[in-house]
């Protein structure tokens, strides 16, 4: 089996550092190796830094005359595609309420949910070799081999279900000029009570061009064999992957946080972090709503453009806010964060700045509460 026990990993672990110190950086690790192929496991469970790592190595890495499967987990967080809308993919409000993060990818495909009962794969190719339902094969294979009972098979949507029904496993890919990554996760023990609370939008009323994610049931495989762990499934997935592209690459663990390693981490790390990539990215988006604020119902039209609040229009009955302290209020809104606390900021604002009576103030904060409640 390609994964050792946890001394002999560490042992190759020192290797893959010495080697590094030798030449510098992980590129030179991959050139001084003289491999074809590599398998790298990440040791962090950060999605910021693992998703660093697949760009860095996308990025840096000539990847031409070899391959790399790159095998990472991550605590709990939501990770979104490229051109999705994270307003209209999940509930934001129970994420933010329970510390789970939401990260873009720079892959397309559709919203998923990580843990570490879940795990991913990272194929990397040339352009010219990059074939999905090859490196799927790597995946049902060792599934097969491992467990002769299972039916598993990969779909035209390069997803893998299990029984011919259930999903365990998406796709998703980006397409460099000359190099490609396919990466795609397997559901091994992932707490389905949180991935399909957290994976339902909280907000109402969206109208958007963003891609949308494609719902699917889904299901673990350790509820149909609980004998199967993360460990033995990436045992697996790395044995099998050394047989179908004819390899003898040991496991070497790699550190995603490494600025020595790889120069340039960190900041690509901080990138993937910023609001204005994981919100700011998405497309162009609407917001047409209402809500009952005690007897008095209130529509609520938002454009939101780069994440940023570009028109807001609210439909409220003169006799419970004047129409042009309303037309105040929503002009204070604009050119903001798409967000709880830019719109508390700019609410605190609004009101010490306006002459409004206690019950004005009053009907406006129930306004700013059921504003939030759609984010």
């Amino acid at each position: 089996m390609i994964l050792r026990t946890l001394s002999r990993v560490s042992a190759r672990t020192r290797d893959l550092n010495r080697l590094a110190r030798h030449v510098s950086t992980l590129n030179g690790c991959f050139d001084e190796s003289g491999k074809v192929g590599l398998i790298l496991k990440s040791s962090s469970t950060d999605i910021f830094q693992n998703l660093a790592l697949e760009d860095w190595i996308h990025d840096c890495v000539d990847m031409q005359r070899r391959s790399v499967l790159f095998l990472w987990r991550n605590a709990p967080v939501v990770v979104i595609g490229r051109h999705q809308n994270p307003w209209q993919e999940c509930n934001l409000e129970l994420l933010r309420r329970t510390g789970i993060p939401v990260a873009r990818r720079r892959s397309g495909g559709g919203t998923v949910y990580h843990d570490l009962g879940n795990i991913n794969m990272t194929f990397f190719s040339s352009k010219k070799k990059y074939d999905r339902m090859k490196n799927l094969g790597v995946v049902t294979g060792a599934l097969k081999a491992l467990r002769p009972n299972l039916d598993v098979c990969a779909t035209e949507r390069f997803d893998i279900v299990l029984n011919g029904c259930y999903k365990i496993s998406g796709t998703a890919a980006r397409l460099g000029r000359t190099a490609a990554y396919h990466h795609c996760t397997l559901l091994c023990s992932a707490d389905r009570s949180v991935l399909s609370s957290v994976l339902k939008s909280s907000c109402t009323g969206i109208k958007s061009n963003a891609t949308p994610s494609v719902p699917s049931p889904v299901t673990n495989l350790s509820d149909h064999d609980p004998t199967l762990t993360p460990d033995s499934l990436m045992d697996a997935i790395a044995s099998r992957y050394n047989k179908d592209f004819d390899l003898d690459s040991p496991v070497l663990t790699v550190d995603p946080g490494s600025e020595v390693l790889m120069p340039g981490i960190h900041k690509m790390t901080s990138d993937l972090k910023n609001w204005d990539w994981v919100y700011g990215k998405t497309p162009k988006f609407s917001i047409c709503t209402s809500f009952m604020v005690e007897n008095t119902k209130v529509g609520l039209e938002i454009d939101i453009k780069n994440g940023f609040v570009e028109t807001c229009v609210m439909d409220v009955p003169h006799d419970w806010l004047p129409a042009d302290f309303v037309k105040e209020f929503c002009s204070s809104l604009t050119s903001i964060r798409y967000c709880p606390n830019e719109f508390a900021v700019a609410v605190a604002a609004f009101m010490r700045t306006t002459s409004s009576s206690p019950q004005h103030v009053q009907n406006t904060l129930r306004l700013y509460e059921n504003i939030v409640s759609v984010m």
